[in-house]
């Protein structure tokens, strides 16, 4: 018989507020990050965290907060899981680095192996490691620019793909992110992405066509580029920073076709989608695509540095030395990465999409009673909730969307802001109905005390 993926039940109350916040400590700790840390790493709330385990963290206080962020959709398997520890604590005392780059390693392969084995692409596959979002993004850029021999690359509107200059020049989620730190990277261009809350073209879902990409081919295919001078198209299925997006169903279909058109790559970014969340090992695996490469980071190994590229083995081909990495594919990252696998396989991702429907189901009911969520959407554990200024309409609202996060982390609750004014739901993917009852009842409150 398979032993649980779950971890043993938190031994004590949840959440649990016993300070003002920040506490005594935590305020000491915030006074030492202003005198010498880098204050462009700026927080939504003050909270200073000790330790953590399952679905709760503890700030230095003794404060237990029950964890609806989980590192950034990071720590998919909980807090310091028992099997990832013990995988972590094992690789440890045999090997810790040595550089893939130069040398190899078993578990380096073994990870590359299971990833190749689940991954939703047609053929044979390949795998490259990387230790970060941003990192893997850069990778599948220049991987789809060698091999297809074309410059231009086509992002999204929304989009969220790191931070390094490759990956910066592709996100396009908020101006603060770019703002001040041109040139950028030459030949990449913006479109629109299906956002159908927010419809570009003014469509109502149920009669729409997919006209926002029209955009593409009416606007930019017709009037300023040829579809055969673009390498790849990089897409979220599920949009995370811009807003917890799910396309419309016929979005990513529709965009597949046009790049087997054109020749041209499709590269399906699960940096935060991934890796189980949304109900399914792949986001993507809702929309029934095929992408000529994959992207993930974040949940890959609950909380250990790592990233992946996956791509179809006449893809994955370079010049030889034009890419790697010198801790990519760390041999720790690794094991964590195979228990991470092993325990999303054996009933956490069925879990993101049981209790995420219901997740879902109760914030529904809750969005009856408060004007200010304007939209409820996720799949699995991945939702967002759209703060609208009830009085006028769909108007977002971010100063009230922080009003909620605020009130929410008082109450102990953690919850993280993305988009224009949608407040993110991700808790780690061992979360029962009962955490989403606690969630729920906090946000309740939360909304209210907002007005």
């Amino acid at each position: 018989m398979s032993r649980s993926p779950f971890p043993p039940d938190y031994p004590g109350e949840y959440p649990k507020i016993v300070t003002s916040l920040p506490g005594p400590k935590a305020s000491e700790v915030i006074g030492r990050d202003a005198r010498i840390v880098s204050q462009n790493l700026t927080k939504d709330v003050p909270l200073v965290v000790s330790r953590a385990r399952g679905m709760v963290v503890e700030d230095v206080d003794g404060n237990r907060f029950l964890d609806f962020a989980a590192g950034i959709s990071t720590v998919s398997t909980g807090h310091c899981h028992p099997e990832v520890v013990k995988a972590v604590q094992e690789q440890a005392e045999k090997l810790i680095h040595i550089c893939y780059t130069d040398f190899f390693y078993p578990i380096y392969i073994d990870l590359c192996e299971e990833l190749a084995k689940i991954a939703p692409i047609k053929g044979n596959r390949r795998v490259f490691l990387t230790n970060s979002g941003s990192e893997a993004v850069e990778t599948a850029v220049k991987l789809a620019r060698v091999r297809t021999g074309r410059q231009k690359i086509v992002g999204f509107f929304g989009a969220f793909h790191g931070r390094t200059y490759g990956a910066m020049t592709l996100t396009a989620s908020k101006p603060v992110q770019r703002k001040g730190y041109g040139p950028f990277v030459p030949e990449v261009l913006h479109t629109h992405y299906a956002y159908c809350y927010r419809c570009p073209v003014n469509r109502q879902p149920e009669s729409c066509k997919v006209e926002c990409l029209d955009l593409l081919t009416d606007s930019y295919f017709h009037h300023s580029v040829d579809p055969s001078e673009v390498a790849a198209v990089i897409v979220e299925p599920v949009q995370g920073e811009g807003g917890f997006i799910p396309p419309h169903r016929d979005f990513l279909p529709r965009l597949q076709d046009l790049c087997r058109k054109n020749g041209i790559l499709l590269i399906a970014d699960e940096v935060q989608c991934g890796m189980g969340r949304t109900g399914r090992m792949f986001a993507l695996e809702h929309y029934g695509i095929d992408p000529d490469m994959i992207i993930l980071a974040k949940g890959i190994a609950s909380g250990m540095p790592l990233s992946a590229v996956i791509a179809r083995e006449d893809v994955m081909k370079w010049n030889d030395g034009g890419h790697g990495s010198t801790f990519g594919g760390n041999p720790v990252s690794c094991a964590s990465a195979l228990a991470t696998l092993r325990l999303l396989q054996g009933g956490l991702i069925e879990n993101a999409g049981k209790v995420g429907s219901y997740l879902i189901g109760r914030l529904g009911g809750l969005q009856k009673k408060h004007a200010a969520m304007g939209d409820v959407r996720g799949l699995g554990l991945m939702v967002g909730i759209e703060v609208v200024d009830g009085r006028a309409g769909r108007r977002p609202a971010p100063q009230s969307r922080h009003k909620v996060i605020e009130k929410a982390f008082g109450l102990g609750l953690l919850t993280l802001p993305c988009g224009e004014s949608t407040i993110r739901l991700s808790p780690p993917l061992i979360a029962r109905e009962a955490d989403v009852d606690k969630a729920v009842a906090i946000l309740d409150a939360a909304f209210a005390a907002a007005g």
